[in-house]
C-alpha cells in the first residue's frame, strides 16, 4: 500500500457550510483513483476517516467510518467539473489538494 501523502482537505456540509478545513493524510488505493483521507489530528467531521471509491469514472460512493467502527453511508457523490480535486453529493462536498 502506498505510503500517505499530507494534503489540505476540505469538507462541506448542508447548505454548502465548511464542517471541516485543515492537513489531513490522503491515502490511495484500489489503483482507480479512490481514496480515503484523515485528520492529521482529531477527527474529520466526526469520523476517524471519510472513503471515496469509485465505482465508474466520475462516481464515487463515499462512507465514513466512526470513532465506534461503524461505517456510515454518505451516499453518491459525482467529481466536480470545476474542480477536479472535488467531489459532490447531495449533501456534502468532498476536496483533497
Amino acid at each position: 500500500m502506498a505510503q500517505a501523502k499530507e494534503a489540505t482537505c476540505v469538507i462541506r456540509g448542508e447548505n454548502n457550510q465548511v464542517v471541516f478545513r485543515d492537513k489531513c493524510n490522503f491515502n490511495q488505493y484500489g489503483g482507480n483513483g479512490s481514496f480515503w483521507i484523515e485528520a492529521k489530528s482529531g477527527l474529520i467531521y466526526g469520523r476517524e476517516s471519510i472513503s471515496v471509491y469509485i465505482t465508474s469514472p466520475g462516481v464515487a460512493e463515499v462512507s465514513g467510518l466512526t470513532t465506534g467502527g461503524i461505517s456510515s453511508r454518505w451516499g453518491t457523490a459525482r467529481r466536480s467539473q470545476s474542480d477536479r480535486a472535488c467531489w459532490v453529493g447531495s449533501d456534502f462536498t468532498i476536496c483533497a489538494y
